[in-house]
């Protein structure tokens, strides 16, 4: 009797994985998990700038005090880009990240158009350092963002699939809010950065 039930028991287990598998359930689960490595991808990365920006900022302001505007323009878009609390799966509150951080990109490409006309501050050897690690953080930034896009897209289209819609549905898995600004690609282009050397200085 026991043998019986045993087997029952496993019959029944094996017939419920089954059921799992096929209806999409474990596939739902990595592409969830693929998304929340990839937007924690994003975050590490916007962070990673915005620790480069305080040295930046005095580096620059060292060799050219007097562009406060510029220079306060690229501190507050920091403070407001690392003060916002975001939840990934909330649109709107994705909306505020997304507006924030474009809002410091414009700031940044601001303060280095102004660094054009200061061949002292071009040719410091910390100020061409923290260049190439924004540059380089740019680029990482872009690379995330769009493979977070793509496993978010994934994700939706899996989702919205019979019969894996209907799992999706029991489970209380939704479609998740992706990125959208109108802005993208002037978002996504790192700034530019110019390593020419210093312009020559005159003799005589």
């Amino acid at each position: 009797m026991r043998s019986n039930l045993r087997t029952a028991w496993l019959a029944a287990v094996v017939a419920a994985g089954a059921l799992v598998s096929g209806c999409g359930y474990n596939n739902i689960q990595l592409l969830d998990e693929q998304t929340k490595s990839g937007w924690s991808e994003v975050l590490n990365q916007y962070q990673r700038r915005a620790d480069l920006i305080p040295n930046l900022v005095n580096t620059v302001k060292g060799y050219a005090q007097q562009e406060q505007t510029v220079l306060i323009g690229v501190t507050e878009a920091r403070a407001k880009a690392t003060s916002i609390k975001v939840d990934a799966n909330d649109a709107e509150s994705l909306k505020k990240f997304q507006q924030a951080q474009g809002e410091l990109s414009g700031a940044l490409s601001r303060l280095l158009a102004v660094t054009e006309n200061y061949p002292n501050l071009k040719s410091d050897e910390n100020f061409r350092a923290l260049q190439s690690q924004l540059e380089g953080t740019e680029n990482r930034i872009t690379v995330a963002r769009k493979r977070y896009i793509d496993s978010v897209q994934n994700y939706n289209v899996t989702i919205r699939q019979f019969p894996v819609n209907l799992t999706a549905m029991m489970f209380g898995y939704k479609v998740k809010p992706n990125f959208s600004v109108e802005n993208e690609a002037q978002i996504s282009k790192p700034p530019t950065v110019d390593f020419g050397a210093a312009p020559a200085k005159p003799t005589g």
